[in-house]
């Protein structure tokens, strides 16, 4: 420490002086070889830029590509969802159905239920309001009866 140094001053600290590092050049590729058929000499070509320079060099044919296999007219995802939809249909039209079939089941039920009510209910009533025609019923003998000033005389 200095011997002029004053506590209410922070002391200074050290300068760090940094340099930059210089970045190199992006790696220049050779260019890609061209394959030439043997007996043909490849045409050359001038092409003049915008602002003024000419590049010559050898003409390039484009890369020819395979052919791609010809897509359907129909993607597989568009038949899966009409099939779905066709399969949707389908069961809706079998649910219609057995709600019809289950309705009418209901019904038929439901009349075979009140039939039976009423052929048992005919049936006993016949059997409580009936005579046989027998010796089990009573028989009530009703004489001549005589009514004087509200007394019954017999």
């Amino acid at each position: 420490m200095h011997a002029d140094h004053n506590p209410k001053r922070p002391a200074q600290r050290a300068v760090e002086v940094h340099q930059p590092t210089p970045i190199p050049p992006p790696a220049v590729h050779p260019a890609p070889v061209v394959p030439v058929q043997p007996g043909t000499v490849p045409t050359v070509a001038s092409i003049v830029l915008p602002n003024g320079r000419v590049v010559t060099g050898y003409a390039i044919d484009p890369a020819r590509t395979e052919p791609v296999a010809a897509k359907p007219a129909v993607s597989r995802a568009a038949v899966n969802v009409a099939l779905g939809g066709v399969g949707f249909l389908a069961v809706c039209g079998g649910l219609l159905l057995l709600t019809s079939f289950i309705a009418a089941l209901t019904a038929f039920v439901a009349q075979l239920v009140i039939l039976a009510a009423v052929v048992f209910g005919g049936w006993l009533a016949v059997q409580v309001l009936g005579t046989n025609g027998g010796s089990s019923g009573t028989t009530v003998n009703i004489r001549r009866a005589v009514f004087k000033r509200n007394h019954f005389h017999s």
